[in-house]
């Protein structure tokens, strides 16, 4: 069933010359996400392709992977100095000062809103509704950069901490974990994943 679908027409960004990039988008792009380990990866590597292109984080995902304890949030909120230093060191993952002390302390803000909203999967999803927006764009250009809910959800992780939330990343964040689909509609993820939504409810 996946090998028919490598036949089928993708959203325009998905290069066919980049597996790693299909592969993320024939899998993963899109799909609701509900795992609060899953949010943390998201919320990391959207963070880390800040000035960046996607294929670049995707090809270091396995490295942050091993560099970040598997995004184990509560491990990575204890990291000290001297681990981020060996972090700067590791050819693995993108060594920006900056972006790996971001996502450390993004690691103990998270851990505040999981305390106060139980989960932060409940947190990020309120500013949706609760429901993903299934829109329909046609060509790319038409997909926004920002949205309403996109500011409001920077401006609120920005009040509570977070660094590398930008109007733009938090947008990536929310399309990459599902709480918009993005995907054109003559694309055939758009309507594997508007079904799979469907089935949800």
């Amino acid at each position: 069933m996946r090998s028919a679908a490598l036949h089928n027409k993708r959203c325009t960004w998905a290069n066919v010359d980049d597996p790693l990039l299909v592969e993320y988008h024939d899998r993963e792009w899109g799909v609701p996400v509900h795992s609060e380990r899953k949010h943390f990866e998201v919320l990391v590597l959207s963070g880390a392709q800040a000035g960046l292109n996607w294929s670049l984080v995707l090809r270091k995902r396995e490295g942050y992977h091993g560099a970040f304890d598997n995004f184990d949030v509560e491990k990575v909120a204890r990291y000290s100095e001297k681990r981020i230093l060996r972090l700067l060191s590791d050819p693995d993952i993108i060594r920006n000062r900056m972006k790996i002390e971001a996502a450390v302390r993004d690691a103990r803000a998270f851990r505040k809103v999981q305390q106060e909203f139980g989960k932060f999967d409940a947190y990020c999803w309120q500013f949706v509704g609760g429901r993903p927006r299934l829109n329909r764009w046609k060509s790319t250009r038409q997909i926004p950069a920002t949205t309403p809910e996109s500011e409001a959800l920077s401006k609120d992780l920005k009040r509570r901490g977070f660094s590398f939330v930008g109007p733009t990343v938090t947008y990536a964040f929310m399309q990459a974990v599902g709480m918009v689909n993005d995907h054109l509609v003559d694309c055939f993820r758009y309507r594997e994943v508007a079904r799979g939504i469907a089935d949800a409810t």
